[in-house]
């Protein structure tokens, strides 16, 4: 029997020499695995792993793009690494794959409420620079970008225009930007997480709601399209608003109502009570903002 197992012992070790000879017909192979720096008869013992990983390797080394990523593990290259005369075998990420990991980490700056995640591409190298009637916004942008950081932050802004004129990308486009910058931001679609808010009464509610009040840079988009109601009025803007105004954090609009349509619709009722309520709302968003009227053609037809 032991005689059985020795020869059978020396036909496997014929085969794995006969098969590590033959990979190394291809002189690239032969150099890939010889630059291991691991002896010959260690080097066989591996001689299928180490055709996958060569293939892998010489994938890569072909590799126009990330999409076009032929590994088994998408942005992954299977990779030899010598430990002693063993060889340990792990995925790594592919240099495209790590540059685009780096160039998508700062959308983890941003979070969004009830909006598109495709707002999270947005750009300001991609903004309509055809339109004057945005002239005053970009001018405005730049001003932001370079004082955020200084003692005093600049305000906001009020960003009132048309329907599918491009307010919330373009405040999208500045976030994104700063985002790169180490800078957290929310942008909520304002109508929807009002319903959201008063549907987590019993959950998490004050967790919201101060994340909502605390985070640096905030957008409440398209408010004024919302069912307005004092509570949504007096409970909920009303203090987040006071806070920001209080902490001095920038806050960002976009409505298709001005100013004074706003205070209109915030009035709820006809009341004097409510009148002056709506007011504050107002007298706040002005401390928080200027304001800039877009007039622009309907970008999303």
């Amino acid at each position: 029997m032991k005689n059985v197992d020795t020869v059978i012992g020396k036909v496997d070790e014929v085969k794995l020499t006969q098969s590590f000879m033959d990979a190394c017909s291809d002189e690239s192979f032969k150099d890939y695995v010889y630059s291991l720096n691991i002896k010959e008869e260690s080097l066989k013992k591996y001689t299928s792993s180490l055709e996958d990983a060569y293939l892998e390797h010489k994938n890569c080394s072909k590799c126009s793009s990330l999409s076009n990523c032929k590994n088994k593990v998408f942005g992954y290259t299977y990779t030899p690494e010598a430990d002693g005369e063993l060889i340990m075998f792990s995925y790594i990420a592919c240099p495209k794959y790590q540059a685009e990991i780096k160039k998508n980490l700062y959308k983890e700056n941003l979070e969004l409420f009830d909006m598109s995640k495709d707002i999270l591409d947005a750009s300001l190298t991609n903004l309509y620079k055809d339109d004057k009637s945005r002239l005053p916004i970009f001018k405005y942008f730049k001003e932001f970008i370079d004082n955020y950081n200084s003692k005093d932050k600049p305000k906001g802004l009020y960003l009132t225009g048309s329907f599918g004129s491009g307010k919330t990308y373009m405040i999208a486009a500045l976030f994104n930007e700063l985002a790169k910058k180490g800078i957290r931001s929310v942008l909520i679609y304002y109508p929807e997480f009002l319903r959201n808010l008063k549907a987590s009464f019993q959950t998490n509610y004050n967790d919201k709601f101060d994340y909502i009040k605390k985070v640096p840079l905030l957008l409440l988009d398209d408010i004024g399209a919302e069912n307005c109601s004092s509570w949504s009025r007096d409970e909920v803007l009303g203090p987040i608003l006071q806070y920001r105004m209080e902490s001095h954090l920038p806050t960002f609009f976009t409505s298709n109502l001005t100013l004074e349509e706003l205070e209109t619709a915030l009035a709820v009722t006809s009341s004097s009570a409510d009148k002056v309520k709506a007011r504050r709302i107002i007298e706040r968003i002005k401390q928080l903002t200027i304001t800039i009227e877009l007039v622009s053609k309907n970008r999303r037809n």
